[in-house]
C-alpha cells in the first residue's frame, strides 16, 4: 500500500553539514564514510534511523522520523539501514533497507520505499531509454521510431509510415533529439511515493511518482513514467531493456521486453514477450509474442502461441495461435502487413505477409495468397478448400461488432490528465464509408463483368460467392446511407431553421479540409489526408518548431473531426443527388432522412436477429447438464439471461426507438418549413 501522506512539492530543502555528535552516533550505529564532510543533511535531520550504511561520494539526506506500513501490516521506521549510498540525494521519510550492492547517482524523492534491492545505479550520461530506435513493422529496418517520453500513436505513425515525406520526418526526429539532449544526464531519479520491493538490478532508469515495483528482475536503460494520478505497476520476474513505460501501464508475471515503447494504460502479463515494438493506449498482451509490431490503441492478444509480427494493428483482437509470416523472402524478412482497425483473427488463423485486412473484418483459417481486403471493411475472410473466400460487409449485421465498438470507450484505463493518444471510437466514419463506396463499386463491376448468374467471382485471388456479393452490395448501401443521414441530421437537428435559405446556410461547409480527399486512420485518430498534408508542409517549411507544436496540431485535427466529416459527407451526398447540399430544399432533407431511417432500422433488425441466434437451442448445448430440456432452458436463462431482457437486446430496441423518433422530428421540422413557405406564398 502507498503511505497516505500529503507531499509538499514546493519545499526546497536547505542542507547543512553533520555535527560531530551526529557523526559519532552514525559511526556507533555501524555507518561508515571516508569523508563525512561530503554528507549533508536537512536542518531537522535525526540520525537515529540511519544504521549499517556506507556513504561514498557526495550525498544529501532528508529527515527520517515517521513510520510506514508495508503489505501484511508490517511497520517500519523510515531511514536507511544496510545499504551503500553513493552520490545520492534522499528525500524526507524515505525508507531504504537491505540493498545488497549499492545505490549510486540518484535523486530519490520523499516517502519512497526501497526494500531488498540488488542494485540501483546510473553510470555515465544516460537518456533513460529516450532516443532508442525501435525497428517496427519491417524487421529489416527502414521504419525505425526514436521513442521518447511523450510519444503518441499519431507521431509514431508519421515517423514510421511517412518515409515519402522524409524532410518532415527528419524535422520531427530533430525535435526528439533536442528533447533527448535536454533530459539526458548522469543522475537518475526515483520520484516521490515510489515503492521498490524485492527487486533485482536497476540501471540507468528513471522512475516517476508512485510507481510500484515488486519482484522486478531487471530494468536497464529506460523510463517508468508513472504519475500520481495513474501509477505504473511492474511485477514479478519482469525484465525490461531499452524501454519507455507510460502512466497507468501494468507489466507483470515474467514479461520480457526489449526495445519497446509501452503506452498509457497498457497491460503486458503472463510471460508475454515483446521485442522491437511499440504499444499504444490500452493494448494488452498475455502469454504470446510480439516482434517488430506497431500496436495501435486496443490491440489485444490474450492467448498462448499467438505471434504478432512485422505488422500494423489497432483495435485488433488476436485469437489463440494467431500467426503471421514474413518468411517468404530471398533478401531478408522484408515483408510486412496491415490489419486495419477493429479486425479479429480466430484461433489458429494464419496470414502470409504482405497482406492487408480491411477494417472490422474477421479472419478465419489460413491464407497464403497475400490477401488485400482494404476496400471491403466489415467482411469475413475464410479459408475454404485451400482458397480464401471473401464475404463482403457481413460483419455489419453482427451484434459482436456493435458490442466491440461500445466496449472500447468503457475500457479506457487511462487516468492521466495528459492523454498522449488521440482516439476516435466511431464505427462508421469517412474512413470506413469511403472504403465501402469503393467496395460497392468493385462488387458492381464484378457483377457486370461476369453476369448476375455466375456462381462465384474472383478478386485479387479471393473467391466471392454470388449470394455473398449481392448481400455485400446491399449491406454497404445500408451502411453508407446510415452514415450520410447521420451526418446531415447532425447538422440540422439542433438548429433553429425556419426557411429554405436558413437550411442552406446551415448545410454550408465550415472548412474545405476533408472534402474530396482520402481519409486516414492514424492508429486511433480518424482524419482527412489533406489536414495531415497541411501539417507535414508546415513542418517541412519550419512553421512548426517543437514537439509541443506538433502535438498541438494533431490534437486540433482530432478535435475538428466532425467539422471535417461534414465537408466530406456533403460532397458525397451531392454526388448522389447531382446538386450541392447548399441547394437542398426541405424536400431533399426529408428524402435523405427517410432513406436514413430505413437503413438504420433495417440494420438494427439484422443485429436483433443476430443477437437472437445467441439464444438458439444449439447455443444451449452444455447447459442443464443433469436435467431434461426444461432444466436446460432454466439453467441457460439463469446463466445467460433471457433474450427479451438481455442488455444488448434492450439497447438495440432503444436505439431503434430513438432513431425513429429523431427521424420523425427532423421530418416534422422540414414539413413545418414547407408549410410556412406555402402560407407565405
Amino acid at each position: 500500500m502507498f503511505p497516505n501522506i500529503k507531499l509538499n512539492m514546493m519545499e526546497v530543502p536547505v542542507y547543512r553539514k553533520l555535527t560531530n555528535e551526529e557523526i559519532g552516533q552514525l559511526i556507533v550505529q555501524g555507518c561508515y564514510c571516508e569523508d563525512w564532510n561530503l554528507v549533508e543533511v536537512v536542518a531537522n535531520f535525526l540520525p537515529d534511523n540511519v544504521r549499517f550504511t556506507k556513504f561514498s561520494g557526495y550525498n544529501k539526506l532528508g529527515r527520517f522520523d515517521e513510520e510506514i506500513t508495508l503489505f501484511g501490516g508490517v511497520k517500519m521506521k523510515t531511514g536507511i539501514i544496510h545499504a551503500h549510498i553513493h552520490n545520492c540525494t534522499i528525500g524526507d521519510n524515505t525508507l531504504i533497507s537491505s540493498v545488497k550492492s549499492y545505490i549510486a547517482n540518484y535523486n530519490i524523492g520523499k516517502q519512497v520505499i526501497i526494500h531488498n534491492l540488488d542494485q540501483l545505479a546510473v553510470e555515465g550520461t544516460t537518456s533513460f531509454g529516450n532516443g532508442s530506435r525501435v525497428q517496427v513493422i519491417n524487421e529489416s529496418g527502414g521504419r525505425e521510431i526514436p521513442i521518447f517520453d511523450h510519444l503518441s500513436a499519431q507521431v509514431a505513425y508519421i515517423l514510421a509510415l511517412y518515409r515519402h515525406r522524409m524532410k518532415a520526418v527528419n524535422e520531427i526526429e530533430g525535435f526528439i533529439a533536442n528533447y533527448v539532449d535536454f533530459i539526458s544526464g548522469p543522475v537518475g531519479e526515483v520520484s516521490n511515493g515510489v515503492q521498490m520491493i524485492n527487486c533485482g538490478t536497476i540501471r540507468n532508469v528513471k522512475v516517476g511518482p508512485y510507481a510500484f515495483l515488486e519482484g522486478v528482475a531487471k530494468l536497464e536503460n529506460g523510463s517508468v513514467n508513472s504519475t500520481a494520478a495513474d501509477p505504473v505497476k511492474l511485477g514479478q520476474g519482469v525484465i525490461l531493456e531499452n524501454f519507455i513505460v507510460c502512466s497507468g501501464a501494468r507489466i507483470t508475471d515474467s514479461t520480457l521486453v526489449s526495445n519497446c515503447f509501452i503506452g498509457q494504460g497498457c497491460i503486458l502479463d503472463k510471460h508475454y514477450s515483446a521485442v522491437e515494438s511499440v504499444f499504444f493506449a490500452n493494448c494488452q498482451g498475455f502469454h504470446g509474442e510480439a516482434c517488430s509490431i506497431f500496436a495501435g490503441p486496443y490491440t489485444v492478444s490474450h492467448h498462448k502461441s499467438s505471434l504478432l509480427i512485422a505488422g500494423l494493428f489497432s483495435f485488433m483482437n488476436a485469437g489463440s495461435g494467431s500467426n503471421q509470416s514474413n518468411h517468404l523472402y530471398k533478401l531478408g524478412p522484408i515483408h510486412q502487413g496491415v490489419i486495419e482497425r477493429g479486425a479479429k483473427t480466430t484461433s489458429d488463423s494464419y496470414i502470409l505477409w504482405p497482406s492487408r485486412i480491411g477494417a472490422f473484418s474477421l479472419v478465419l483459417g489460413r491464407h497464403y495468397r497475400h490477401s488485400d481486403t482494404t476496400d471491403f471493411p466489415f467482411s469475413y475472410l475464410i479459408e475454404e478448400k485451400d482458397e480464401s473466400r471473401l464475404i463482403p460487409g457481413i460483419n455489419l449485421q453482427s451484434i459482436g461488432t456493435i458490442r466491440d465498438s461500445q466496449k472500447w470507450p468503457r475500457r479506457d484505463r487511462r487516468k492521466d490528465t495528459n492523454l498522449l493518444d488521440s482516439i476516435n471510437f466511431n464505427l462508421l466514419s469517412p474512413y470506413t464509408i469511403q472504403k465501402m463506396i469503393n467496395g460497392r463499386a468493385i462488387l458492381l463491376e464484378l457483377l457486370h463483368a461476369s453476369g448476375e448468374t455466375a456462381p462465384h467471382y474472383t478478386y485479387k485471388g479471393m473467391v466471392i460467392k454470388n449470394s455473398a456479393l449481392l448481400r455485400g452490395i446491399e449491406l454497404y448501401e445500408k451502411a453508407i446511407w446510415k452514415f450520410l443521414g447521420n451526418s446531415l441530421i447532425s447538422r440540422v437537428q439542433r438548429k433553429n431553421i425556419e426557411s429554405t435559405e436558413e437550411l442552406q446556410e446551415v448545410l454550408k461547409k465550415d472548412t474545405p479540409l476533408g472534402s474530396k480527399t482520402k481519409w486516414l486512420d492514424l492508429t486511433g485518430m480518424i482524419c482527412p489526408s489533406d489536414a495531415i498534408d497541411h501539417l507535414m508542409d508546415s513542418i517541412e517549411n519550419k512553421r512548426v518548431h517543437s514537439l509541443e507544436e506538433v502535438n498541438t496540431a494533431i490534437r486540433s485535427i482530432h478535435e475538428n473531426y466532425y467539422t471535417y466529416e461534414w465537408s466530406w459527407a456533403a460532397d458525397v451526398i451531392a454526388q448522389f443527388y447531382k446538386i450541392p447540399v447548399t441547394e437542398f430544399t426541405p424536400v431533399d432533407v426529408i428524402e435523405v432522412t427517410k432513406r436514413w431511417m430505413k437503413a438504420v432500422l433495417e440494420i438494427d433488425h439484422l443485429l436483433y436477429n443476430d443477437a437472437k441466434k445467441e439464444f438458439s437451442l444449439i447455443k444451449q448445448t452444455g447447459f442443464g447438464i443433469d436435467g431434461d430440456r426444461a432444466v436446460q432452458q432454466l439453467d441457460f436463462d439463469k446463466v445467460r439471461g433471457e433474450f427479451e431482457t438481455h442488455a444488448e437486446v434492450n439497447s438495440i430496441r432503444e436505439h431503434m426507438a430513438k432513431k425513429e423518433a429523431l427521424g420523425n422530428e427532423v421530418i416534422a421540422k422540414m414539413e413545418k418549413i414547407l408549410l410556412l413557405q406555402t402560407i407565405n406564398n
